[in-house]
Parts: C-alpha cells; sequence; structure tokens
C-alpha cells in the first residue's frame, strides 16, 4: 500500500503545506475551549478593572493640575505633567492589552486559538501559560523582533 504524500492531484506545493497544516491541528474538548475562554474572560476583567483605575487616577491627576495649579514654578508644572503622560501611557498599555485578550478569545470562538498566525505551527504550551493572548509561535516572534 502506497502512503499518502499530503499533496493533492494537481501537484501544488502550497495546496500541500496547507493540508498539512489542518492536518496537525489538534481539536479541544468542549471542556478544555471553556477553561481556556473562562481564564482569558478573568484576565480581560482584570485588566479592564486595573485601566478603570487608571482613568479615575488619570481623572483625577486632570482636576487636581487645574485646582492646584495657581502658584506652581517650571519645576511643579512639569511633575504634574510628567505624572499625567504617565498614567495615560498605563492606560494605554492596558487598553493594547485588553484589546489581545479579546483578540485571543475571539480565536478561541474561531478554532484558531493556539496556532501561530504566520506559519501555521502550534505555539507552544508553555508561551501560551506565559502570554495566554499569544498569536506567533517563539520561531515568529523572534523573527519579527529582529526586524
Amino acid at each position: 500500500m502506497a502512503k499518502a504524500t499530503g499533496t493533492k492531484a494537481t501537484g501544488s506545493r502550497a495546496s500541500a503545506t496547507s493540508d498539512d497544516k489542518s492536518a496537525g491541528k489538534r481539536t479541544r474538548s468542549a471542556a478544555e475551549t471553556e477553561k481556556i475562554r473562562v481564564a482569558l474572560v478573568e484576565r480581560r476583567d482584570e485588566l479592564q478593572a486595573e485601566y478603570d483605575t487608571s482613568i479615575s487616577e488619570l481623572t483625577e491627576l486632570q482636576r487636581d493640575r487645574f485646582a492646584d495649579s495657581a502658584g506652581d514654578d517650571q519645576a511643579d508644572t512639569g511633575t504634574k505633567t510628567f505624572e499625567r503622560e504617565q498614567e495615560i501611557t498605563l492606560a494605554n498599555n492596558l487598553l493594547e492589552r485588553i484589546t489581545q485578550v479579546e483578540r485571543a478569545i475571539d480565536r478561541l470562538g474561531a478554532g484558531n486559538y493556539g496556532w501561530c498566525e504566520r506559519c501555521g505551527n502550534a505555539i507552544p504550551v508553555e508561551r501560551l501559560a506565559a502570554f495566554p493572548s499569544a498569536t506567533l509561535c517563539v520561531h515568529c516572534k523572534q523573527l519579527e523582533e529582529r526586524r
């Protein structure tokens, strides 16, 4: 009996690669998928709470800046501006992380969670445990960071 090569009758290499990738994907059980989804939703909710706190602190800094700035010298004004910019940066970083987790939840629902968006290979479980919203395998992430 002849071994299947994974190529279609057309002999197209692209077809073979696509078939090989989909054939190698392991489907998760409903329980595994739900466990991952719950963990991602919990993480998103934690980040959202941090974001809400950060926005409250930013609003308070803005309010204090206008209320207390009458007698400020340049150093005080600079310090307040620095603090405000730092809070804005933190809030933006939290918002980006929330977006990443939401994308991971969407990929989980579509059946693409845990698979590299660039090469299609499985993302190692250790990487997903450390960074649950990872979209690239270690190799592709290293290539991206070199650019």
